[in-house]
């Protein structure tokens, strides 16, 4: 009876661990597949090469991709190799860290464009060069990556150096998990999060103002001003996963028997999902790019049923 118990248990747990696998790695798939969609549209239409609003786009959606490719083989490894060398653990929890971070900072960078626009608009092809975006999206990745080299750090200062030539099981909760990692995740959240908050309270307010004006572009003030509200609608989305440990906290003791599945679909939706939405929503209520998407996936589909028909 024993023994049959145990090969069932264990039957269950791989049962369990093939469902979250293949769940999240499909879901991972789907998201890869249309945000590509969106990136083969730019990179095959010339026309959105010189506008620093489409560059800036591409970078979140290209950012995106990149978490959300992370962090389904994260969440693979830790079924399939649980015994990871810490310097590559390390190496994909920084990545990871920076490519979260930069999602919101690039949403701070489109609005600040969208308020030059339309605030300054003599201005604009002065100051939102093509040059400068570049400059920009370096900045945010070196700002995106700071948190994720202090961990390391820490980490580096709290423990024997001897660390590094370990292997262990690859997760930040696990692999960052003294008081002082708390603290500064808890510290840089929060100033991430905040300044980002008021880069977008400012910009929404000073397009409202100009949207007001008799002199101004109402129509585009107006456009500019939902743009600005749909970046606070994906920043709240991305600020999901600052409550996932919270929401963990709340709800895995009272139901500790199901407490893997419930942090499973906590992270999911919570850091996988969203993903998805905040490009997509962004990418079709964008009328051109919406236009050359169309058009060039239109005509792709054209060409393979003609193909198709003359074999």
């Amino acid at each position: 009876m024993n023994s049959t118990m145990f090969l069932y248990s264990v039957q269950e747990k791989y049962a369990d661990a093939f469902a979250k696998n293949f769940a999240i790695v499909l879901l991972g798939i789907i998201i890869m597949s249309i945000n590509g969609m969106f990136v083969l549209t730019f990179f095959r239409s010339s026309v959105f090469y010189n506008d620093p609003r489409y560059i800036l786009y591409i970078h979140l959606v290209i950012n995106d991709m990149l978490m959300v490719f992370f962090s389904v083989s994260l969440s693979v490894m830790a079924y399939a190799w649980q015994n990871v060398p810490l310097p590559f653990c390390a190496t994909l929890l920084i990545i990871t860290a920076t490519a979260h971070k930069n999602t919101p900072l690039t949403l701070a960078g489109m609005a600040v464009e969208r308020y030059i626009a339309i605030c300054k608009p003599l201005h604009h092809h002065q100051i939102c060069t093509v040059r400068k975006t570049y400059i920009l999206i370096s900045l945010i990745w070196g700002v995106g990556v700071i948190p994720g080299l202090i961990d390391l750090i820490l980490l580096s200062i709290v423990r024997p150096l001897s660390v590094f030539t370990t292997a262990a099981f690859c997760s930040a909760s696990i692999l960052y998990s003294t008081q002082y990692h708390e603290i500064q995740t808890r510290f840089m959240n929060g100033l991430y999060s905040s300044v980002v908050w008021v880069i977008l309270v400012f910009t929404y307010c000073q397009v409202l103002v100009a949207a007001r004006r008799a002199s101004a572009d109402k129509s585009s003030a107006k456009k500019a001003q939902s743009t600005i509200l749909l970046h606070g609608a994906q920043l709240l989305l991305c600020m999901l996963s600052y409550i996932a440990a919270i929401i963990d906290k709340m709800f895995v003791p009272r139901i500790p028997v199901d407490w893997q599945r419930l942090t499973f679909l906590n992270d999911l939706l919570t850091n996988i999902v969203p993903r998805l939405l905040t490009p997509l929503i962004y990418g079709v209520r964008d009328k051109l790019f919406y236009k050359h998407m169309k058009g060039l996936f239109s005509c792709r589909l054209f060409i393979v049923k003609v193909e198709s028909t003359n074999q």
